[in-house]
């Protein structure tokens, strides 16, 4: 069990949580502190701090002899053992691993521990379990199980302690499983809290996933991220607070709120999309996000596209209607000034920004775009602004914040981070988690803050984060294919009477995601945007096994 800072008990209170998906261990997300005031809820209760420790070590104890047994057989284990709760664990570790017949040693460079834990280390010195007193060989062949400070870590280990882990890493790079935290990580923002932090193979989480760890920051140090149940209490879990961030993984999906059209609708009651995307320069992007944007199932697809694209949209999808040819400035990039109002009217939702350019040089006798961007502006159709859409408007001369809390009807983001910080300069150095809801509710839009696990946030304060991802599906052109995904389903939701709330856009994000993984998992080069608009294609809303074979997380780029 991890050392823990003590904090208050958190209170319930305000709105409701999300429906999806389930509030319950697997998806709760949380601070360092809240895991503490749960675990103080625990013992308050009775239940003895020894038990918690006891049953938190046994799971990691099973975890290591049910998938490591063979590398454990071979060269044995070295369990760093640190002077608080989380070393305990590690002894008790130690302890199952000895009795279960195989080879393994301790080694604790402290001169006091924490009253249990130094009970564990003197039954571990009655069982004969070796204790080493100098630093372990960093090139040994033997697994390191890091049980040295856990969540509790507040500020850097020791620079020798730093130095022998920089070590393992380069002599053994899959040679550490780290319990609950690696060492020298904080919980909280997946920040290292020296020059660098154990780099893990596995990370064992007990009882609730930490927030830190699923930060991009903190990927390269946590490695694959396990969580091992605890079976705490419905009762203990319903204290957090009713937004608490969600995990969202490729078994979400079915439960996902996927729209659900009348079964008398025809096309237009099946969603009318408008994308405005492409430009002379970037003419690839149109193609993937009407890729995307097909995939979805919208009923009704038209564009505004460069004549470069438009002239031959009929060869390749001769589905979408071409409502009207723009041109591109001296640079290349797309001129919206051209887009009439009517083009505008009758719509469900609009896509603007994928390959449109960064900004327009006007020509002589050019319109200024100003006008485009009040009628967006006015209209109450959905408008989904990603890519370049979102570094023009971060050029308004009101504002992007004053802008977008004037739009008349729902409004999606998508930005990864630098496109964020142009956005929302005041909130860029925030991490994802408190940077996505704050830019959600300050401008009453949802949000989908873009990175390795991407952050989605309505105005309403909930919040997801993706768990599961692949860095072979890192792949430029796949944010195209999101945005005409995601405004797609928008457009659906909106047809079907069930609106286009964060939800729908956290779906079209998690099914996006493990659309990539999946792929990915057959071939580094098989997660290709075409590849994965076509897999998005292929997904069965609502179907269990539609997502089949994304089990394990894994990272990646959105």
């Amino acid at each position: 069990m991890p050392d823990l800072p003590t904090s208050p008990p958190v209170a319930s209170a305000g709105p409701l949580p999300p429906a999806w998906p389930l509030r319950d261990a697997e998806h709760l997300l949380v601070s360092r502190g809240q895991m503490a005031a749960l675990e103080e809820d625990l013992f308050a209760s009775g239940l003895p701090v020894e038990s918690l420790m006891e049953k938190a070590a046994l799971a990691v104890s099973q975890w290591l002899l049910a998938q490591e047994r063979p590398l454990l057989q071979r060269h044995g284990a070295v369990v760093l053992v640190g002077p608080g709760h989380n070393g305990g664990d590690g002894l008790v570790v130690a302890r199952e691993l000895h009795l279960a017949g195989l080879p393994v040693a301790i080694w604790s460079p402290f001169e006091r521990h924490k009253p249990i834990t130094a009970r564990h280390l003197d039954h571990a010195r009655w069982l004969g379990i070796p204790l080493v007193q100098d630093p372990p060989d960093p090139g040994q062949p033997a697994l390191w199980i890091d049980a040295l400070f856990g969540i509790g870590q507040q500020r850097a280990p020791e620079e020798p302690l730093l130095e022998l882990l920089g070590e393992r890493q380069a002599a053994a790079p899959e040679g550490l499983v780290a319990i609950d935290v690696p060492t020298g990580l904080c919980a909280d923002t997946g920040s290292c809290l020296g020059r660098h932090a154990a780099r893990a193979r596995v990370t064992l989480c007990i009882g609730l996933i930490k927030q830190g760890l699923l930060q991009d920051r903190a990927l390269r140090w946590v490695g694959r991220l396990e969580r091992l149940d605890l079976g705490l209490p419905k009762g203990l879990l319903s204290t957090l607070p009713p937004r608490q961030p969600l995990g969202l993984a490729a078994g979400d999906l079915a439960a996902a709120p996927w729209p659900r059209p009348d079964a008398e609708a025809a096309k237009y009651g099946r969603g009318r999309l408008l994308l405005v995307v492409g430009s002379p320069r970037y003419p690839g992007a149109a193609a993937l996000a009407l890729g995307g944007a097909s995939a979805s199932g919208c009923g009704s697809l038209q564009a505004a596209l460069p004549q470069s694209v438009a002239s031959s949209l009929w060869q390749t999808a001769p589905h979408v209607v071409v409502r009207r040819q723009l041109l591109g400035d001296p640079e290349g990039h797309l001129e919206l000034a051209d887009l009439e109002p009517a083009d505008l009217e009758r719509l469900d939702a609009v896509l603007l920004g994928p390959g449109i350019g960064p900004a327009v040089r006007e020509r002589e006798g050019s319109r200024p775009e100003q006008a485009i961007w009040s009628r967006l502006q006015q209209m109450a159709p959905l408008l989904v602004i990603d890519a370049d859409g979102l570094n023009r408007l971060a050029q308004h001369p009101e504002g992007a914040g004053a802008w977008l809390r004037q739009r008349r009807g729902p409004t999606w983001l998508t930005p990864h981070a630098g496109e964020f910080a142009r956005l929302f300069p005041h909130l860029a150095d925030l991490p994802p988690l408190e940077a996505a809801p704050a830019a959600a509710d300050s401008t009453g839009t949802c949000v989908l803050l873009k990175g390795a696990h991407s952050v989605l946030a309505g105005p309403d304060g909930c919040c997801w984060q993706l768990r599961q991802t692949s860095p072979w599906a890192a792949r430029a052109g796949l944010g195209d294919v999101l945005a005409g995904y995601a405004a797609g389903l928008g457009a659906l939701g909106l047809a079907s009477g069930e609106g286009a709330g964060a939800d729908l856009l956290a779906t079209a994000a998690l099914a996006h995601a493990s659309s990539g993984l999946h792929l990915a998992r057959a071939g580094q080069g098989c997660a290709s945007p075409s590849a994965v608009a076509a897999a998005l294609a292929r997904i069965r809303p609502g179907e269990p096994g539609q997502a089949r074979g994304q089990s394990e997380p894994e990272h990646c780029k959105d």
